[in-house]
Parts: C-alpha cells; sequence; structure tokens
C-alpha cells in the first residue's frame, strides 16, 4: 500500500506533488484542532465556568456562615420570667391594652389587642424582636379611625 502511494505520489508532476503535500499539512492542521485543541479549550472555559460558580457559592456560604455567628455571638440574654409576664409588662409600658393573653405551648403566646396607632404597635414589636421575642404571625385589621387591632403569636428565638 505504501509503494502503491509512493508510486502514486511520484508519477505526480512537481506542482501537483506540492499541491498534495500542501493539502496534506492542512488535513494534518485540521485534525489537530479538531481532536486536540478544541476539546482542550471547550474544557478549559468548562472548567473556569464551574470556577467561577464555585467562587460565587463559596462567597454566598461564607456570608451566611458570617451572619449565623453573628446571630450566635448577639443572642439576648434568657428572659428570666415566662414570657406571657413579659409580654403583659412591655404592653403595659408601651401604653398597650391587651384584650387577651393566651400561652401557646411552653415557648409561645397568643395575644390581641383591640386598638394601637400602626406605628408605635410596629416600633413596640420591632423592639421585642430585638430582644429575642419573634413574631410568628401578625393579623392587623383596620378600626377606621387611624388605630389597628392585632392578633399576634409571638415565641422566645431559638425555641
Amino acid at each position: 500500500m505504501i509503494e502503491t502511494a509512493k508510486t502514486w505520489f511520484t508519477s505526480r508532476s512537481l506542482r501537483e506533488q506540492r499541491l498534495v503535500l500542501v493539502m496534506l499539512a492542512l488535513l494534518a492542521l485540521t485534525v489537530l484542532w479538531a481532536a486536540i485543541i478544541l476539546p482542550v479549550t471547550d474544557g478549559l472555559s468548562s472548567a473556569r465556568t464551574r470556577h467561577d460558580a464555585a467562587v460565587v457559592l463559596l462567597a454566598e456560604t461564607e456570608g451566611r456562615v458570617h451572619d449565623i455567628k453573628a446571630l450566635e455571638r448577639d443572642r439576648p440574654a434568657p428572659l428570666g420570667a415566662p414570657l406571657d409576664t413579659i409580654i403583659r409588662d412591655r404592653a403595659n409600658a408601651a401604653g398597650f391594652a391587651l384584650a387577651n393573653v393566651s400561652r401557646v405551648g411552653d415557648d409561645g403566646v397568643q395575644i390581641g389587642i383591640a386598638s394601637a396607632r400602626p406605628g408605635a404597635l410596629m416600633a413596640w414589636i420591632a423592639g421585642l424582636e430585638d430582644d429575642g421575642i419573634l413574631t410568628d404571625t401578625l393579623t392587623l385589621t383596620d378600626n377606621g379611625d387611624k388605630t389597628v387591632a392585632a392578633q399576634i403569636s409571638l415565641r422566645v428565638r431559638g425555641s
């Protein structure tokens, strides 16, 4: 087979031999590009994309870890009294008349306020949350006189 190809090649004119050699060189370059260079560059591009996504995910995870550690550091002091007692005292101090207070489990309380200014109520709730008393549910009803009625379910953070 090699002898046949060699005989065929030598039987060509010098110009045709040069054209065949150029064609074979271009074929070799094309095969090299398609078989080696293209797959390697595609793999590198894919690796860069995966690396970029991993870097972003790592940064987000580190941010969440930092937030969790900050929450653990800023843990409020224990309440020192039953939650319903604390809520009654804090509501009286803020000037809210509680319509009802009922315990929900060991760590929760359901309260009702018949009338309160919305801004003052939200500030009071924010103060409770700063001290580790979280709002599970909050239902506000407009009283029609620039006040609201509220049904609030509260619990101690971490419980």
